[in-house]
């Protein structure tokens, strides 16, 4: 056979498997399968249960309350103050004046009748003022530095109508004086130069209405306005016995507990007294009242003060509030409650077969809570409806009735069980919580740390990162 002839012949390329390419594609996969439970995987944190103590959130803001007397103007005029607001004053001590013609007012802008230099104790008193409105500035609250104005010129106003007061003798025998009266205080007290129409508040009286700062603004009662026969010309606190009403509720009042007395700090200068305990409750609800001796003529010129109550410290069992939910649970009475042929707790429940006889059948349950014998069952467990046999009788209960329970979320056993926690005290980040009986929550459980994020008998496990709901 010539070489022309010969045919070469082609082999086809034979592939055989190789253990490392079937290794790395059998990684390969995996690494995208747990790449897609990751993504695809709630991830929550969990949390060690311990014993613990916390400084309970115990700021407030209050109404003052105390005895305020309204004095009226029995003159039409332009009215001049005299006598220091925040200040005593004796009975018929001089208050104010009301110039008729409005001469003595034009005086005093002019400045005819006010010395051009203060006094140190002029200076004094408007650096005190402007040093204490420096403190209760407030970025939220802007509106509150128009006020601060306004009090200043007040002040400013006030010290020369004091040196016009001075030189009043001059105007003897001038017509311009005899149109000028004389305002004087009716009793002894504290001279208020403002208005709120809650001076004759009671304690008794506080609600949430009441509590509204914005229904209740205050009205300055500035120097030199017109007035008339009837108008308001200043507020006078004649007691030194006052009170503070704050919101209150049933955690509040345990914790306070008998005690008479409470310590008090108040915000704005943190001065510290005991405040006389006494609860109000009304159909608005709970409040607190702290009643005190002393310190009135500090705050008297202020409705709405923050407070903060120096309470002892709640030791129990320490949770993040994260973790605190809320579960709806049926009520079912003790007496019902039997156990199983495997010694689990349950129910008798009516059944019925195709052919439309009656039967039984039992259902295991656990059981929550127990509160005046009244049991408290997952929702899962029953239909509304259900009808439930008590063990050796013929009575029956009908399953329909409901109740809240707060809790967290107890993961000891792989999976979110629902455990219930009574609340003692809580601040904004963690909650004091007793254990009091087996269904409760106990020292070095493992719960998740947010609750919101899983659901009652939820698988979970832990994982480096935190825990991973299946």
């Amino acid at each position: 056979m010539s070489s022309s002839e010969r045919k070469q012949i082609k082999h086809k390329k034979q592939y055989h498997l190789n253990a490392g390419v079937l290794i790395f594609g059998a990684i390969f996969v995996y690494i995208l399968f747990v790449l897609y439970a990751y993504q695809h995987t709630t991830h929550l944190t969990g949390y060690e249960v311990t014993m613990g103590s916390l400084a309970v959130d115990c700021a407030y803001r209050g109404v003052a309350v105390r005895h305020e007397e309204l004095v009226s103007i029995n003159d039409v005029g332009y009215i001049n103050y005299y006598a220091k607001e925040n200040e005593h004053v004796s009975k018929g001590g001089l208050v104010y004046s009301v110039d008729e013609s409005g001469t003595l007012s034009r005086m005093i802008e002019d400045g005819r009748m006010v010395s051009g230099v203060l006094s140190d104790e002029d200076l004094k008193e408007l650096k005190n003022e402007l040093v204490s409105s420096s403190f209760s500035y407030d970025d939220k609250n802007f509106k509150h530095i128009y006020g601060i104005k306004d009090s200043i010129k007040s002040t400013i106003r006030r010290l020369a109508s004091v040196s016009a007061l001075a030189s009043l003798k001059s105007l003897s025998g001038n017509a311009a004086a005899n149109h000028v009266n004389m305002g004087y205080s009716p009793d002894p007290g504290v001279v208020i130069y403002s208005t709120d129409g809650l001076e004759s508040l009671k304690s008794g009286e506080v609600n949430a209405d009441i509590l509204d700062e914005e229904k209740h603004e205050k009205t300055d009662l500035t120097d030199g306005r017109l007035v008339g026969d009837g108008d308001t010309a200043f507020k006078i606190v004649t007691d030194e016995n006052w009170s503070i009403v704050i919101p209150a509720d049933e955690a509040l009042k345990e914790t306070i507990g008998d005690d008479s007395y409470v310590k008090v700090r108040f915000v704005e200068n943190d001065y510290e007294s005991w405040g006389k305990v006494n609860f109000l409750e009304n159909e608005d609800g709970l409040y607190l009242e702290l009643a005190f001796t002393n310190s009135m003529i500090t705050f008297a010129s202020e409705r709405y003060i923050d407070v903060e109550l120096e309470l002892s410290e709640s030791k129990g069992l320490k949770v993040p509030n994260s973790a605190i939910v809320k579960m709806e649970f049926y009520l079912i009475p003790e007496d019902y409650l039997t156990v199983g042929t495997n010694e689990a707790g349950g129910f008798i429940r009516r059944t019925y077969l195709e052919d439309g006889s009656e039967s039984t059948e039992f259902v295991a349950a656990d059981v929550y809570n127990n509160v005046d014998g009244m049991l408290y069952i997952d929702t899962s467990v029953f239909n509304s409806g259900d009808v439930i046999i008590k063990p050796d009788s013929a009575d029956t209960y009908t399953v329909k009735d409901r109740d809240t329970l707060t809790g967290v979320y107890n993961m000891n056993k792989g999976y979110a069980d629902f455990t219930n926690i009574e609340i003692i005290n809580s601040n904004t980040e963690y909650s004091i919580v007793s254990s009091k009986s087996k269904y409760d929550l106990q020292v070095y459980d493992y719960i998740v740390l947010d609750g919101d994020g899983v659901n009652d008998n939820d698988f979970v496990t832990e994982t480096d990162t935190g825990i991973n709901i299946k």
